[in-house]
């Protein structure tokens, strides 16, 4: 497995996302917490040292799983959660928590659900306009002066956040949305990161499973299913985006992988400093997604996968929209 740099943060260039693990997407059945442990056991073997999660998934559910398979094998692992959805004393008037008393709270819960006594990577889940950033970031800064955390990051926030952020403390890694279907960082966000030298961290490298090719019709999702409200997973939206799909199914055919395994090549071949998250509770989708760490596209390759439109339809519905940072 080659490495990736989050900031000064050294991490396996494919990690693995835990937010499954809570049971956010259904269509791979009920959850089995026993084949999510055999998961991130087997993503250790594989070389990945990232392993991502948040307080909010389950809520609670995706951090304790992760603790608990993480016993006797800590040291091998950057741990990476996240707080600020969830608000620990009774909330104030926005959506989002980061007050410095809710983030020490929510530390304190973290560190004993995933049984230990430090987090690696601490994430801002969603920025709270009611708590000026610099005030948030100046709270994680003491839990750094206490060992409780090592590095600082930003989930979903703006240029204008990231700079103020890192102002007060360096940040080491931005997680957003960024594949072959979500292409938004390239214009302002990726230049910013790489003046500054943060790291980062897509999630859903794999277009919330879409550019897995194993979704071909609507009914493909079930009803409980998060994705059944994600605009690019309805309508016209849907069909336009099988596009995609089959180019990248092409590009595999070619290159003897699989269409996850070039998307996940794809982002690979943008720089050092991006280490995507790939999500999974199965262990041989896990195999599938790190085996992408040897898959070498050819320039033309590259180039076709460069030129491929972007899927149709918004990344998510207006209420989830509402909540970035922009």
């Amino acid at each position: 497995m080659q490495y990736a740099m989050l900031g000064s943060l050294r991490v396996s260039r494919i990690g693995l996302g835990a937010m499954t693990m809570a049971g956010t997407y259904t269509s791979g059945g009920g959850l089995d917490d026993a084949e999510s442990i055999r998961a991130i056991h087997r993503a250790l073997d594989l070389g990945v040292t990232h392993i991502d999660t948040a307080e909010s998934y389950g809520p609670f559910h995706s951090e304790e799983i992760v603790g608990q398979a993480l016993q006797g094998r800590r040291d091998q692992v950057v741990v990476a959660t996240k707080f600020g959805i969830l608000s620990h004393s009774g909330g104030g008037p926005g959506p989002f928590d980061s007050s410095p008393a809710n983030i020490r709270t929510a530390v304190e819960g973290s560190l004993q659900r995933l049984r230990t006594d430090r987090i690696d990577l601490y994430y801002q889940h969603r920025v709270d306009q009611n708590t000026p950033i610099e005030d948030t970031i100046g709270a994680v800064t003491e839990l750094i002066a206490e060992g409780k955390v090592l590095h600082i990051g930003l989930s979903e926030a703006s240029p204008d956040t990231i700079r103020r952020a890192h102002a007060v403390h360096p940040i080491a890694a931005l997680q957003t949305e960024y594949s072959l279907w979500t292409r938004d960082p390239e214009t302002e966000l990726l230049p910013l990161l790489r003046e500054r030298r943060i790291g980062l961290v897509p999630y859903a490298p794999l277009g919330h499973g879409f550019l897995t090719g194993q979704i071909r019709t609507p009914d493909d999702i079930p009803d409980d299913d998060w994705r059944k409200t994600n605009p690019r997973f309805l309508g016209e939206a849907f069909y336009q985006n099988l596009q995609i799909v089959q180019d990248v199914r092409n590009i595999a055919a070619e290159a003897g992988a699989t269409p996850a395994q070039i998307a996940l090549a794809w982002l690979l071949a943008q720089c050092g400093d991006i280490a995507p998250i790939p999500g999974s509770r199965r262990v041989a989708r896990v195999e599938e997604n790190t085996a992408a760490d040897g898959v070498v596209l050819t320039a033309d390759q590259l180039q076709r996968l460069n030129n491929i439109t972007p899927a149709a339809g918004a990344r998510h519905d207006e209420v989830n929209m509402a909540s970035i940072d922009r």
